[in-house]
């Protein structure tokens, strides 16, 4: 399976502008720039985008860790937060963090936490960042 984004960009860094798209169609010419990256812009940039990829895939692979417990979420809810810092004279992402809400009537905290950790770590989008992960945990309310 591949999935494939276009970037286009014109100008210079600072002062330029591009549009991202996706081949299903979801990002359509969407603006970013180095205002939307660094400061307050309209639109988006690539830190938003993987913390949007990291939370979706992260939520997904719970789901299914959970499944092999025998165990389905009434609801899964997770925030990740992509942190990019100045770095050796550049940038890198040194960390991405998962605030995981999840609602699980009657759940085993201690299976709970296990399929957490399987899929902090299993989870494609986690096994492509190289830079810590980490997840703070809520069931039911409740900090586990």
């Amino acid at each position: 399976m591949q999935r494939k984004a276009t970037a286009i960009w014109q100008g210079g860094l600072k002062d330029g502008k591009g549009v991202l798209s996706t081949e299903s169609g979801v990002l359509n010419q969407t603006p970013y720039s180095f205002k939307t990256r660094f400061e307050n812009g309209t639109g988006t940039n690539p830190e938003e985008l993987l913390a949007a990829a990291h939370a979706g895939c992260f939520t997904m692979a719970l789901s299914a860790e959970l499944g092999k417990a025998g165990i389905v979420a009434t609801k899964l809810e997770s925030s990740a937060t992509i942190s990019l810092e100045s770095q050796g004279g550049g940038f890198a992402i040194t960390k991405s963090h998962i605030d995981l809400s999840a609602d699980i009537p009657g759940a085993n905290p201690e299976q709970f936490q296990n399929a957490v950790k399987a899929a902090e770590t299993g989870c494609p989008v986690s096994k492509l960042f190289k830079a810590e992960i980490s997840v703070t945990a809520k069931l039911n309310g409740q900090a586990v």
